[in-house]
């Protein structure tokens, strides 16, 4: 693998899940289903194994109308394949081989992106930093990077219902009158990655975070 460019150049998205196909379709793998369509639409294939994890890697330009295939900026997907509790790992593998450390100018670069079940099904949510909010994955990147400015775009999945365990519950899968929500929102998620990527965190962050209103997309 190649390490040329300043790594202030690249752009690093991180979807989380669980490798398998046990996994594939439950509530913990919005993540990697971001990233799914993100490499569907860019046309980049089945990644390769590196980071303890697969990649993805495009060079990308930027119109008024949207990204556009250049030599402008590199884009690096991150599916990590460590399992939730364990994502820190693998994401701080890529970064320490990019010379990529946490922190400005850099922070803004990496943007990792998960399920929420604080939020309602479907919102999306972008922050800059925090805590894990109790999600594993995110807590063991934040612990390995040791820092808590790690731009993340979070995407509902809605509450346990009643006395249901979390854990259970993130790995179920979604109901039948749920799929067509959650489709949705995945396609938005991934719209919301591709503008982050042309316009910056900020830009975004007024757009998509704000509630959905009368039936719009968030």
């Amino acid at each position: 693998m190649e390490t040329n460019g300043d790594s202030t150049s690249r752009k690093f998205i991180v979807g989380l899940g669980n490798p398998g196909r046990k996994y594939a379709e439950t509530r913990h793998n919005v993540g990697f289903k971001v990233l799914q369509v993100l490499q569907s639409r860019w046309v980049l294939g089945d990644g390769r194994k590196a980071f303890d994890g697969l990649t993805w890697e495009t060079r990308i330009g930027r119109s008024a109308e949207g990204l556009i295939p250049g030599d402008q900026t590199s884009v690096i997907l991150l599916a990590p394949m460590t399992y939730m509790n364990d994502s820190g790992r693998s994401v701080r593998a890529m970064l320490d081989f990019y010379k990529f450390f946490c922190e400005e100018p850099q922070a803004d670069n990496l943007l990792v992106v998960m399920d929420d079940l604080a939020l309602p099904l479907g919102q999306l949510r972008f922050r800059k930093s925090g805590s894990d909010g109790g999600h594993n994955g995110l807590a063991d990147i934040l612990q390995r990077c040791s820092t808590r400015d790690i731009t993340r775009l979070r995407i509902g999945i809605g509450a346990a219902p009643g006395v249901m365990d979390p854990k259970d519950y993130v790995l179920g899968k979604f109901r039948p009158d749920e799929q067509e929500d959650i489709g949705a929102a995945i396609q938005i998620a991934a719209d919301a990655v591709e503008e982050y990527l042309r316009v910056g965190i900020m830009k975004v962050m007024e757009k998509y975070n704000r509630k959905p209103d009368n039936g719009e997309s968030p």
